[in-house]
């Protein structure tokens, strides 16, 4: 599939009005993102820094009834669900994301927008660039982590490694789908990683991202 590279004003905006760091996760299931960001804020709050590990959907009410419904997707129609993830997002930035940013604390958000148009265009009743116009309210992270793998690997790593049964987005042709759209996505705060490799090396890898963001921080707190 070719490169998608979609502009709004708010995913491609550069400069934010916050002190922190939005650093998100995004990518298929069984990609590990979750082990990634428990190591990647250990490592931060060694290095002194106050982060905040979040997740989408978030444990807020519409993320709580988002959850409730991932093994029986059946009870609401595509457009419900897809409502559902938008408010809890505004719910989650406005409630807990901004204000962390604001007092100049790091997040690392497990799934963000990219998320949302993968899964949901991978439901055939979306376009990708009407799912990114829907999600326009949203900020533009500072760095969206995308990890990368194949199918069957992330597969494997549910079934075997977790020890889960799939849920209604871990099929392997829906996984699929997904993951061919994550492919078609192109912004210049993404940057996609290899995760069919060690732990240490992605972490090292992520980290290879991180840190020019953290010196960037540290000059603009010189420069108040």
């Amino acid at each position: 599939m070719n490169s998608l590279s979609t502009s709004y004003p708010q995913q491609d905006k550069k400069e934010h009005n916050w002190k922190g760091l939005f650093i998100v996760f995004e990518g298929i299931d069984g990609t590990g993102k979750t082990s990634q960001i428990t190591r990647q804020t250990s490592s931060l709050r060694r290095q002194g820094y106050t982060v905040l590990s979040t997740r989408e959907p978030s444990d807020g009410p519409f993320g709580v009834r988002l959850r409730s419904l991932f093994y029986q997707r059946e009870q609401i129609s595509k457009q419900e669900e897809l409502q559902l993830f938008l408010d809890d997002r505004r719910d989650h930035l406005q409630k807990t994301i901004l204000p962390a940013l604001q007092q100049g604390a790091i997040v690392l958000c497990d799934r963000y927008f990219l998320s949302t148009v993968a899964y949901q265009g991978a439901t055939g009743s979306f376009t990708i660039e009407e799912l990114l116009a829907k999600n326009s309210f949203a900020p533009a992270p500072d760095l969206a982590v995308l990890l990368s793998a194949p199918v069957a690997t992330c597969l494997q790593r549910i079934t075997h490694g977790r020890k889960e049964k799939p849920n209604d987005f871990e099929q392997q042709n829906f996984l699929q789908r997904a993951h061919e759209i994550f492919t078609t996505l192109d912004f210049p705060w993404l940057k996609r990683i290899d995760c069919d490799h060690s732990l240490e090396e992605v972490e090292q890898e992520i980290k290879r991202y991180i840190q020019p963001l953290l010196a960037q921080k540290h000059t603009q707190e010189e420069q108040l």
